[in-house]
């Protein structure tokens, strides 16, 4: 089974309930979505053959039992669902970051999904695959990047309409500086404070550690 992979690399989770951890990203190659604030572009198309065997060669090698599949987006790939499910039977803690377009049913019950649920200032929000949001569990994660008020008023409405604190974790994330328009954390955790919502806010940790890094973090 080949997969092309951009990079497996060891690092500090950056995002998520586990941020702050050591943890293996395991990258594939290949996106269905085009972000408009995307900050791995260089995943779109950039990456090298390699079989199934000799990524979990790497992962083993890197000695952090917690991996994490990433993209773009994981589960484009074929051997994407495999490599998941071995990884799992290896005993690692095994996550996968997905962008939500993609069916989730068919991902080893093993794995902790995190799904991106993409707002309007992403330019992708009409590309959700809805049926995936009854299938998340309470381990999984549901993530929101938000740009402005009007991407957290639709976090909001979807938060509530789904009922989705009570399915999984929820995790509201502000949009970066350099990677499009800037929301203040402040300003985020305001808004949270304000509407009484049971989520997390999340900062993405590894640009805050690697601020000059855009790759290999």
């Amino acid at each position: 089974m080949m997969l092309k992979v951009n990079e497996i690399i060891l690092t500090i989770q950056g995002e998520g309930a586990r941020a702050g951890l050591p943890c293996i990203l395991v990258r594939l190659t290949g996106c269905n979505l085009r972000c408009r604030w995307c900050d791995t572009r260089y995943a779109w198309t950039e990456g090298t053959e390699m079989d199934l065997e000799e990524a979990l060669r790497e992962v083993r090698r890197l000695r952090c039992r917690r991996v994490e599949l990433t993209g773009g987006e994981p589960l484009l790939q074929e051997g994407s669902r495999e490599l998941l499910s071995r990884l799992c039977e290896e005993g690692f803690e095994v996550l996968l970051e997905t962008n939500g377009a993609e069916d989730i049913s068919t991902v080893d019950a093993r794995v902790v999904r995190i799904m991106d649920i993409k707002c309007p200032s992403s330019g992708a929000d009409g590309a959700m695959r809805w049926e995936n949001i009854p299938r998340l569990r309470p381990q999984d994660e549901a993530k929101f990047v938000l740009a402005d008020r009007a991407d957290y008023d639709y976090a909001r409405i979807l938060i509530a309409r789904h009922r989705l604190t009570e399915k999984c974790r929820v995790l509201l994330s502000p949009l970066m500086a350099g990677a499009g328009p800037e929301l203040a954390p402040s300003q985020l955790a305001e808004w949270v404070l304000q509407d009484g919502l049971d989520v997390r806010l999340s900062m993405q940790l590894h640009k805050i550690i690697w601020p000059q890094s855009d790759r290999g973090v």
